[in-house]
């Protein structure tokens, strides 16, 4: 699964010792002794996973669905399983449905349910094979969980999709819901004539049923509750047999029109043939299928077979860029990779989630610079996802990769960066450490060991080590089980122009987190000459502990810069010596390697973040040398982090003479670069989306405001629905005269569910203190009928950067009431709410409150609490920057 926007979770500093006595105690508890009454809740822990999977085994469900494109729908599950022991009471998952019958073994029965589970008696139960009949109804959720169901404003069609992870399968029909206990899946469907019904396996057959349709898809392999998926709507198919699967794509009828079949198809073939070869074991699912769905929580999911994709990621009003295609790319890579790891090998457990998504996330990376034009996606994988993955692991409220999941409540609390991007950083630490080839026939071998099982850490670490012929379990120890990331820098001395010695110093974050690693990497050198940076030795160095000699750059030209993890071999910390630093910051437009120029660029930011370099010194590097960037994706990290100093200016309230040239200064560079960018249609639009995300002076919004009158045009640059909607965003949040009357003009044209998240998010963003109170009122009634993706929309819109007065107004009730809020509402919600609604100000008063907050609220969820840890170190780097800016007032 991708996740765009993942959400953090509570401090966790676990020994390894302690990590493997709370999973040891959560399984050897359970089959100790006859299992104890399961815990009267909505989610399911890991002891009564444990106990569950201990007794039942060969599971077969046949399900058949009525579906009609009313809010409800309803269900029949039979599962058939083997039992070792009658015992004690089985339970079943099932949330929110109205139960109709229950029948156990052909003898109906009145079962207990609780609106969570069903629990069958002992009594009625057999040791050996039994099978249980479950008819229920239930309402379609509208949250992107279960079976999710959207009516089309443009044309009022109704489209359903399901989403199950981490355990929401039992939202949609009866299952035992967790991953070890793998099944096989029969479906019978009944919809409307006009609908396509879409699920794991191809319908081997199409019947009438009076005014509907019935379908039958034959039996599955065998999958865990969250890889299986069925979908039905009146969507739009395409079909593509050009290569060795055959493959379909499936979107709304009314956005059909901005999807590209073409660009999906040759990234699917392509990906298909790269995975079938690097993992030397067919794709397995016997055909392709891509569907695009509204209202959806995340970016990808990787259901086996039938791969849902977020609209709002996937479909432009306008040409895609090539940053858009990469995107497109990256992802349809990712969960294809999931399609072995994750679909065909699954976790045992959601401990094992971040394994999941790290090797999808590294696989997928490595397929999109092997197999698709985009040859410099690690580059982008550096300066995105790592990065992400860096800022996290500074944070005290950092956790190791792995990391015990006592229940099903807890299954995305670590579902972050550490999770992705270290993860998949720590992968290609250990491709480098064992070699390519003897990582991949490693993973082979796991794969061909563990197909249709689940599988743990140790089993997958055991396969690469047995390949390698090595112990690996030290090095899983240094990175899988202790969190936090190490520093590195180069230490040396010259004499006569020469290296006299050279060591590479490695330090811990500190003394809570005090491990030391071992890591390859490459140590490279430079000189400038002739006003360029000239590579002098590049060395290899697998290093550890806190001194490593580096006896090879002995003797060699004394250099003017020196980057001890050049081409990115390592997760680690560059810390830059003060003269490689100062060649840095006066030669990055002279670096002719973009991957090292992105490094470089990386460390300046890195240098505002901790306090060391002023934001106005950076600000001036870069005005003076992102509009000579000529690398496309470099130049879009050159700006975000433009971006992002813009937004420290806001958050600090800066209202300055320094603040506002800044200000303009930046606007101008960007407007500049979107007219020098003629011609060019990926630089244009990058250029002019910064110049959207940076207008805020009156000269600029009357600039905007001429764009969309057409007053003002833009050679080169259509100025589609999207761009109308990002406009008119922007003149409302800075309360442009006439800008409310904007969105009701726009939304009367464009009738669309993204024209009705656009004004909503208009109308959200306005600095006018009534429309903020009636919005805020909607995001705190958990009752409201808004579906979650209009209250999401919301959230993201209420206060942003630049709006500290009125986000003041409200700040001290928002926060005292996170915790009641946290207890009512459920994971999805809160994964929103938190990220959006707690606040923070930029000021020591500010901090103060977030820290008072931290040591009262010690009882918040373990998602919501980290969150507001996050919000407290945010709010006190804000005020560290601030501190170090050396501006004129």
């Amino acid at each position: 699964m991708t996740i765009f926007a993942p959400r953090a979770a509570t401090p966790i500093a676990f020994t390894v010792a302690s990590v493997f006595a709370a999973s040891a105690f959560a399984f050897t508890s359970a089959h100790a002794a006859a299992p104890a009454p399961r815990a009267e809740n909505a989610f399911l822990s890991q002891q009564d996973a444990a106990a569950r999977s201990a007794r039942v085994s060969n599971v077969d469900y046949a399900l058949e669905f009525t579906l009609t494109g009313n809010p409800s729908f309803s269900g029949v599950t039979t599962a058939s399983f083997d039992l070792n022991d009658n015992s004690a009471p089985l339970t079943i998952d099932l949330d929110k449905a109205t139960v109709q019958s229950v029948t156990v073994n052909g003898k109906k029965v009145d079962a207990k349910y609780n609106n969570w589970f069903v629990t069958i008696a002992a009594a009625d139960l057999v040791k050996g094979r039994n099978t249980v009949v479950i008819a229920y109804e239930r309402l379609h959720s509208t949250n992107g969980e279960g079976l999710h169901r959207m009516v089309d404003p443009v044309d009022k069609r109704v489209y359903t999709y399901s989403h199950f992870e981490p355990a929401a399968a039992h939202q949609m029909f009866a299952v035992f819901d967790q991953p070890d206990l793998k099944a096989t899946y029969q479906v019978t469907a009944t919809a409307p004539a006009d609908w396509q019904v879409v699920s794991t396996t191809r319908e081997t057959r199409i019947e009438e049923a009076g005014a509907n349709k019935r379908w039958i898809f034959p039996k599955s392999k065998k999958l865990s509750p969250y890889n299986f998926s069925l979908h039905a709507g009146p969507y739009k198919v395409w079909e593509d047999k050009s290569g060795k699967y055959p493959m379909r794509l499936f979107a709304r009828q009314s956005v059909a029109s901005q999807v590209t079949p073409e660009d999906w198809f040759r990234y699917t073939k392509d990906g298909l043939a790269f995975f079938d070869n690097y993992f030397g074991i067919p794709y397995q699912f016997e055909k392709y299928d891509q569907l695009l769905v509204p209202d959806f929580l995340y970016g990808a999911m990787e259901n086996a077979g039938a791969i849902t994709f977020a609209e709002g990621g996937f479909l432009h009003k306008a040409k895609m860029t090539d940053a858009q295609r990469q995107s497109l790319a990256s992802v349809i890579m990712h969960e294809m990779a999931h399609q072995w790891f994750g679909d065909l090998v699954t976790m045992q457990w959601w401990n094992g989630l971040w394994l999941n998504e790290s090797f999808a996330s590294f696989m997928g990376t490595l397929a999109t610079a092997e197999a698709t034009e985009f040859k410099d996606a690690w580059q982008h994988f550096y300066s995105t996802g790592k990065q992400a993955a860096y800022v996290q692991d500074q944070k005290s409220n950092t956790h190791p990769i792995e990391v015990p999941v006592p229940s099903t409540a807890n299954a995305f609390d670590n579902i972050d960066a550490i999770t992705y991007s270290k993860g998949a950083s720590t992968l290609m630490q250990l491709r480098h450490l064992l070699g390519a080839e003897t990582f991949r026939k490693g993973v082979h071998n796991y794969l061909v060991k563990y197909s249709y099982q689940n599988a743990k850490l140790d089993d997958f670490i055991g396969s690469l080590g047995e390949a390698a012929g090595r112990d690996l379990s030290g090095w899983t120890k240094q990175w899988l089980y202790e969190p936090g990331v190490n520093t590195i820098a180069a230490n040396f001395t010259c004499a006569n122009g020469k290296v006299k010695n050279f060591t590479l110093q490695q330090t811990a974050p500190s003394k809570l987190l005090p491990t030391l690693r071992e890591q390859r990497v490459q140590v490279a050198t430079f000189k400038v000459e002739g006003g360029k940076l000239v590579a002098l030795q590049t060395v290899p160095v697998t290093y550890a502990g806190a001194t490593t000699k580096v006896p090879a750059l002995a003797g060699t030209a004394c250099p003017d810069l020196v980057y001890p993890n050049y081409q990115d071999w390592g997760f680690v910390k560059v810390q830059l010596d003060k003269r490689s630093f100062e060649t840095a910051r006066t030669s990055l437009a002279n670096v002719d390697d973009a991957l090292l120029r992105t490094m470089l660029w990386q460390s300046l930011w890195d240098g505002v973040r901790d306090g060391k370099l002023p934001l106005n010194e950076f600000i001036k590097t870069a005005l003076a040398n992102a509009p000579q960037e000529k690398d496309y994706t470099l130049l879009g990290d050159v700006l975000g982090k433009v971006a992002a100093a813009k937004h420290y200016i806001d958050a600090m309230g800066l209202q300055t003479a320094w603040a506002r040239q800044t200000r303009a200064a930046l606007e101008e560079m960007a407007w500049n670069g979107t007219i020098a960018s003629k011609g060019n249609e990926n630089f244009q639009r990058r250029w002019f989306n910064t110049y959207l995300g940076l207008a805020s002076t009156p000269a600029a919004l009357e600039r905007l405001s001429g764009i969309l009158a057409g007053t003002v045009t833009v050679d080169g640059l259509n100025i589609n629905q999207d761009l109308r909607w990002a406009i008119i965003g922007r003149l409302n949040r800075y309360n442009v005269a006439g800008a409310p009357a904007l969105v009701e003009q726009e939304a009367s044209r464009d009738k669309s569910d993204s024209g009705q998240a656009a004004a909503l998010a208009a109308t959200v963003v306005r600095p006018d203190a009534a429309v903020k109170a009636q919005w805020l009122g909607t995001v705190e009634n958990l009752k409201t009928d808004l579906p979650f993706s209009k209250i999401r929309t919301a959230m993201g819109s209420l206060y942003p950067t630049e709006q500290r007065e009125l986000a003041e107004q409200t700040a001290d009730r928002r926060l005292a009431q996170l915790p009641a809020i946290d207890k009512a509402a459920g994971p999805v919600y809160m994964r929103s709410y938190a990220g959006t609604m707690i606040p923070a100000n930029c000021t020591p008063a500010s901090v103060k409150r977030l820290s008072e907050a931290v040591a009262r609220m010690k009882d918040l969820s373990a998602g919501t609490r980290r969150a507001l840890i996050d919000a407290q170190q945010e709010d006190q780097r804000c005020v560290t920057i601030k501190q170090a800016m050396t501006a004129p007032k």
